[in-house]
């Protein structure tokens, strides 16, 4: 098949390589009909996370079942289905409280900008739709396999609720999606820290009230004015970086907590500033699988709409352009056609 490989900080090549073959009875083989570069793709591609070898990328797709081990029960060839990021078999103790992202079983999609995906714990992991979606719907469905329930998960780690002022760090594709998640919630004011028009537009249709365009301290200071020196309730950080997390832990008032969902790279924190300020920390890798039916209704009833952070779609056969284009922030997430 045809696949996505990286072979070290900005190359990144389309090749042939060998078919996903099923490794346990319990998997399922996936045939891609649309995937995605995601921002956490390129720490690697910027050469922030090591490549000490050649090998696939991409971890969001959605597609018709192809094949299934002996072992999988609910789902069949030719079944259209979202496949989550991380899966997870659905039945061990952390997946019974809703952490799918540290099930047992775990494991990842790993060519998702691919031809074919292997899917492991395929009763666990996947959900079903009826029937292949409306093209027009293929967007918002294809964002239920990571950015819309990250961005779910940094409002819900923050606690976000009905009433509250919320300031979202990032302006990606999961900060746009946590704007939109916190105005669901029922966030009175949602602050989007972005400086990029096209970004900006996008998270005032998604909710945002007010965009603050500043960074760092003068970010903060905005948030102040903004906020009559309190704060915000719930603060989401949705980027990964120094910089983002000590911007979201200086705009959350006392009592907050600040939801994280940014890969970590290059963050320190400043635990006796959070004790005096009472200021929490939550979230962490999104358990999508536990956040996907419920975002799949909302998606389905019109609730909500993620999909215009796709603002470029691109053949497979261009996947390196679309590495550049994300990587030089002419696109926010470029979707792939196989």
């Amino acid at each position: 098949m045809r696949a996505t490989m990286i072979h070290a900080a900005g190359d990144i090549r389309l090749s042939e390589v060998p078919d996903p073959t099923m490794q346990a009875d319990s998997d399922a083989i996936i045939k891609v009909l649309a995937g995605c570069v995601c921002g956490s793709d390129l720490w690697s591609y910027r050469g922030e996370n090591e490549v000490s070898e050649p090998h696939t990328i991409g971890h969001e797709c959605i597609g018709v079942v192809e094949e299934v081990g002996s072992g999988v029960r609910d789902f069949s060839p030719g079944d259209f289905v979202i496949v989550p990021f991380c899966h997870a078999d659905n039945t061990c103790p952390h997946c019974a409280v809703g952490m799918h992202s540290v099930c047992d079983n775990l494991g990842f999609t790993v060519s998702g900008q691919a031809e074919f995906a292997r899917v492991t714990q395929a009763d666990g992991s996947l959900v079903r739709l009826d029937g292949v979606p409306d093209d027009s719907m293929i967007p918002s469905v294809l964002a239920l396999s990571d950015v819309m329930p990250t961005g779910w998960h940094a409002a819900r780690s923050a606690r976000v609720g009905a009433g509250h002022t919320v300031v979202v760090v990032g302006d990606g594709a999961v900060g746009l999606c946590g704007v939109l998640a916190a105005s669901q919630m029922g966030a009175e004011r949602v602050i989007a820290m972005s400086r990029h028009e096209s970004r900006q537009k996008i998270a005032r249709s998604f909710g945002a009230t007010e965009i603050v365009a500043e960074r760092g301290e003068e970010a903060a200071e905005r948030v102040a004015d903004l906020t009559s020196g309190v704060g915000a309730d719930a603060v989401l950080e949705c980027v990964g970086n120094g910089q983002a997390m000590e911007t979201a832990l200086r705009v959350a008032r006392p009592g907050a907590t600040v939801g994280f969902v940014g890969v970590p790279h290059g963050i320190e924190l400043p635990v006796r500033t959070m004790f005096r300020r009472n200021v929490g920390l939550a979230g962490g890798m999104a358990p999508v699988r536990a956040y996907l039916p419920g975002l799949l209704e909302l998606v389905v009833s019109g609730a909500i709409d993620p999909g215009p952070v796709f603002d470029a779609v691109m053949p497979l056969d261009d996947v390196a352009e679309a590495y550049r284009a994300m990587d030089e922030r002419r696109a926010i997430k470029v979707l792939v056609r196989p």
